[in-house]
């Protein structure tokens, strides 16, 4: 479908532009949001007729835009989550979670001015996209750890997934060879002196045995 742009809409086009869309798209967004017009005659002359109260109220948006965008962009916030010890949520922080995030905080964002490809899905700080204006945005960070403090420790930089947080110490990952063996430099010794002891119980045995026929033969 051929549309007018009443506004820039990113990615398709400034006021005022003529283009081609999905019919889908057009009929579910861009016309019932006010966004575009059917691509016409009328239409077209319409635009004309209304190109400075809409550009007028383009910039008012813009100016309203740029000063909620001073104040939110750079902002970190806080989504506390259940999740594993490599760092992996359990659930996930969706668009909806951000804007509830932001409107708590006094900023009206709706789900889709929150640019994210993706649910998130592990602890970390994630760099977030707030579109509050076809030329005005502005980028937020959402810590997302599994408390409070973990929150302040991850703002400082440390590594809370499963290696970095619960790392051991070197002396109780290494095994002492002494721990196992009272001295381990002599094991082979140790087991040597056993061959040769069991050698020499078996020739004191045949020694024995062959005696009693020896004093035998004395005798006669």
């Amino acid at each position: 479908m051929d549309v007018i742009l009443l506004e820039r809409i990113a990615r398709l086009g400034q006021m005022g532009d003529k283009v081609t869309v999905k019919d889908g798209y057009a009929r579910n967004f861009l016309l019932p949001k006010g966004k575009a017009l059917r691509a016409n005659k009328a239409n077209a002359t319409r635009f004309e007729a209304e190109r400075v109260q809409l550009e007028a109220r383009n910039l008012e948006r813009k100016t309203e835009a740029e000063a909620v965008a001073e104040k939110l962009d750079g902002n970190v916030y806080i989504a506390v989550r259940s999740a594993g010890e490599t760092g992996q949520l359990y659930g996930s922080v969706a668009s909806r979670d951000i804007a509830a995030t932001l409107e708590e905080e006094g900023f009206t964002v709706g789900r889709s001015q929150v640019e994210l490809m993706l649910p998130i899905k592990t602890i970390g700080l994630h760099t977030i996209k707030i579109i509050l204006h076809p030329e005005v945005d502005a980028t937020i960070k959402m810590n997302v750890a599994r408390s409070e403090d973990e929150a302040v420790r991850q703002a400082a930089g440390e590594d809370l997934t499963a290696r970095g947080a619960f790392d051991l110490d070197d002396d109780e990952d290494t095994l002492d060879p002494e721990e196992v063996f009272d001295n381990p430099e002599d094991e082979s010794d140790v087991v040597a002196e056993e061959a040769i002891t069991e050698d020499t119980a078996t020739e004191d045995t045949a020694t024995e045995e062959v005696e009693p026929e020896q004093e035998q033969e004395v005798k006669s």
